[in-house]
Protein backbone atom coordinates (compact mmCIF):
# COMPACT_ATOMS: atom_id res chain seq x y z
CA UNK A 1 0.00 0.00 0.00
CA UNK A 2 1.30 3.59 -1.17
CA UNK A 3 0.48 6.68 1.15
CA UNK A 4 -0.47 9.55 -0.61
CA UNK A 5 -1.35 13.04 0.95
CA UNK A 6 0.60 15.95 2.39
CA UNK A 7 4.20 15.14 1.64
CA UNK A 8 5.66 18.41 1.55
CA UNK A 9 9.29 16.95 2.78
CA UNK A 10 11.27 13.69 3.42
CA UNK A 11 10.04 13.61 7.36
CA UNK A 12 6.54 13.96 5.91
CA UNK A 13 7.09 10.89 4.22
CA UNK A 14 8.96 9.44 6.72
CA UNK A 15 5.74 10.20 9.49
CA UNK A 16 3.50 8.41 6.87
CA UNK A 17 4.85 5.28 6.65
CA UNK A 18 5.59 5.23 10.36
CA UNK A 19 1.80 5.75 11.35
CA UNK A 20 -0.33 4.18 8.97
CA UNK A 21 2.34 0.63 7.96
CA UNK A 22 2.03 2.43 4.20
CA UNK A 23 4.53 0.39 2.29
CA UNK A 24 5.78 3.91 0.55
CA UNK A 25 4.46 7.13 -0.76
CA UNK A 26 3.19 9.04 -3.69
CA UNK A 27 4.39 12.71 -3.80
CA UNK A 28 1.90 15.11 -5.52
CA UNK A 29 1.79 18.89 -5.33
CA UNK A 30 4.38 18.61 -2.87
CA UNK A 31 7.01 18.34 -6.17
CA UNK A 32 6.13 21.44 -7.50
CA UNK A 33 9.07 24.10 -7.91
CA UNK A 34 11.33 21.34 -5.81
CA UNK A 35 12.75 18.50 -8.16
CA UNK A 36 14.88 17.93 -5.21
CA UNK A 37 12.34 16.64 -2.84
CA UNK A 38 12.63 13.47 -5.13
CA UNK A 39 16.51 13.07 -3.88
CA UNK A 40 15.61 14.03 -0.05
CA UNK A 41 13.00 11.03 -0.40
CA UNK A 42 15.60 8.53 -1.38
CA UNK A 43 17.94 10.16 1.20
CA UNK A 44 15.18 9.34 3.91
CA UNK A 45 14.60 5.65 3.01
CA UNK A 46 18.12 5.05 3.23
CA UNK A 47 18.34 6.30 6.90
CA UNK A 48 20.58 9.06 5.96
CA UNK A 49 19.33 12.67 7.19
CA UNK A 50 20.60 14.91 4.29
CA UNK A 51 18.64 16.82 2.91
CA UNK A 52 18.98 19.50 -0.17
CA UNK A 53 18.65 23.42 0.90
CA UNK A 54 19.30 25.04 -2.31
CA UNK A 55 21.04 28.40 -2.75
CA UNK A 56 18.20 30.89 -5.10
CA UNK A 57 20.49 30.85 -7.14
CA UNK A 58 20.60 26.96 -7.40
CA UNK A 59 16.80 27.47 -7.49
CA UNK A 60 16.73 29.68 -10.18
CA UNK A 61 19.01 27.24 -12.58
CA UNK A 62 16.33 24.51 -11.84
CA UNK A 63 13.52 27.20 -12.92
CA UNK A 64 15.15 28.29 -16.33
CA UNK A 65 16.00 24.47 -16.99
CA UNK A 66 12.22 23.56 -16.31
CA UNK A 67 11.03 26.72 -18.51
CA UNK A 68 14.16 25.03 -21.54
CA UNK A 69 12.20 21.59 -21.40
CA UNK A 70 8.92 22.99 -21.85
CA UNK A 71 9.65 24.65 -24.62
CA UNK A 72 11.14 22.02 -25.44
CA UNK A 73 8.53 19.84 -24.97
CA UNK A 74 5.68 22.32 -26.43
CA UNK A 75 7.54 22.92 -29.66
CA UNK A 76 7.58 26.45 -29.04
CA UNK A 77 9.19 29.40 -26.80
CA UNK A 78 6.11 31.28 -26.35
CA UNK A 79 4.05 28.38 -25.44
CA UNK A 80 6.93 26.77 -22.90
CA UNK A 81 7.01 30.47 -21.45
CA UNK A 82 3.76 31.07 -20.65
CA UNK A 83 3.26 27.40 -19.15
CA UNK A 84 6.03 27.72 -16.63
CA UNK A 85 4.22 30.90 -15.31
CA UNK A 86 2.44 28.78 -13.16
CA UNK A 87 5.39 27.43 -11.71
CA UNK A 88 6.87 30.98 -10.67
CA UNK A 89 5.45 30.96 -6.92
CA UNK A 90 6.19 26.86 -6.11
CA UNK A 91 9.76 27.31 -7.25
CA UNK A 92 10.76 30.72 -5.22
CA UNK A 93 8.40 30.58 -2.26
CA UNK A 94 10.42 31.66 0.69
CA UNK A 95 13.11 33.14 -1.68
CA UNK A 96 13.60 37.19 -1.45
CA UNK A 97 13.11 38.07 -4.86
CA UNK A 98 10.82 40.79 -4.93
CA UNK A 99 7.44 41.62 -6.11
CA UNK A 100 9.16 43.18 -9.38
CA UNK A 101 11.21 40.13 -10.14
CA UNK A 102 8.57 37.46 -9.16
CA UNK A 103 6.18 39.04 -11.34
CA UNK A 104 7.88 39.66 -13.87
CA UNK A 105 8.44 35.92 -14.45
CA UNK A 106 5.30 35.48 -14.22
CA UNK A 107 4.57 37.38 -17.12
CA UNK A 108 7.50 36.67 -19.15
CA UNK A 109 7.46 35.31 -22.92
CA UNK A 110 10.53 34.14 -23.78
CA UNK A 111 14.01 32.62 -22.24
CA UNK A 112 15.89 35.75 -22.63
CA UNK A 113 12.99 37.95 -20.86
CA UNK A 114 13.05 35.31 -18.06
CA UNK A 115 17.03 34.87 -17.68
CA UNK A 116 17.21 39.00 -17.73
CA UNK A 117 14.53 38.91 -14.77
CA UNK A 118 16.68 35.60 -13.34
CA UNK A 119 19.84 37.46 -13.57
CA UNK A 120 18.25 40.40 -10.92
CA UNK A 121 18.68 38.05 -7.77
CA UNK A 122 20.96 37.57 -5.26
CA UNK A 123 21.96 34.15 -6.56
CA UNK A 124 23.81 33.45 -2.86
CA UNK A 125 20.49 33.86 -1.04
CA UNK A 126 20.10 31.11 1.24
CA UNK A 127 17.57 28.49 1.59
CA UNK A 128 14.83 30.31 3.80
CA UNK A 129 13.97 27.16 5.38
CA UNK A 130 10.25 26.49 6.93
CA UNK A 131 9.43 29.54 4.47
CA UNK A 132 9.70 27.58 1.96
CA UNK A 133 8.51 24.21 2.80
CA UNK A 134 4.39 23.05 2.97
CA UNK A 135 1.36 23.39 0.52
CA UNK A 136 2.26 24.18 -2.79
CA UNK A 137 -0.84 24.20 -5.11
CA UNK A 138 -4.68 24.49 -4.06
CA UNK A 139 -4.89 25.92 -0.66
CA UNK A 140 -7.60 23.88 1.70
CA UNK A 141 -8.00 21.85 4.69
CA UNK A 142 -6.15 18.92 5.47
CA UNK A 143 -8.34 15.94 4.07
CA UNK A 144 -8.64 12.76 6.64
CA UNK A 145 -6.85 9.75 6.34
CA UNK A 146 -8.58 7.03 3.98
CA UNK A 147 -7.75 3.76 4.43
CA UNK A 148 -8.93 0.60 2.09
CA UNK A 149 -11.76 -1.40 4.00
CA UNK A 150 -10.96 -3.58 6.13
CA UNK A 151 -7.18 -2.60 6.30
CA UNK A 152 -7.06 -2.27 9.74
CA UNK A 153 -7.85 -5.92 10.45
CA UNK A 154 -4.84 -6.85 7.68
CA UNK A 155 -2.09 -4.63 9.99
CA UNK A 156 -0.27 -5.59 13.35
CA UNK A 157 -0.67 -2.27 15.01
CA UNK A 158 -1.93 -1.98 18.85
CA UNK A 159 -5.64 -1.38 20.04
CA UNK A 160 -5.44 2.68 21.17
CA UNK A 161 -3.85 3.09 17.05
CA UNK A 162 -6.15 1.16 15.34
CA UNK A 163 -9.23 3.21 16.99
CA UNK A 164 -7.45 6.23 15.73
CA UNK A 165 -7.39 4.80 12.29
CA UNK A 166 -10.54 3.25 12.61
CA UNK A 167 -12.01 6.71 13.27
CA UNK A 168 -10.43 7.93 10.03
CA UNK A 169 -11.76 5.23 7.66
CA UNK A 170 -15.43 6.74 8.97
CA UNK A 171 -14.56 10.14 7.34
CA UNK A 172 -13.14 9.52 3.66
CA UNK A 173 -13.61 11.47 0.97
CA UNK A 174 -14.23 8.54 -1.62
CA UNK A 175 -11.35 10.06 -3.51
Amino acid sequence: MLGNGDIWSAADALRMVDETGADGVVVGRGCLGRPWLFGDLAAAFRGEGLRYMPTLGEVAVAFKRHAELLVEFFGSEEHGCRDVRKHVAWYFKGYPIGGDVRSGLAMASSLQEIDDLLGQLDRDAPYPGADAEGPRGRAGHPKRTALPDRWLESRDVDSEFRKVLAAAELHHSGG
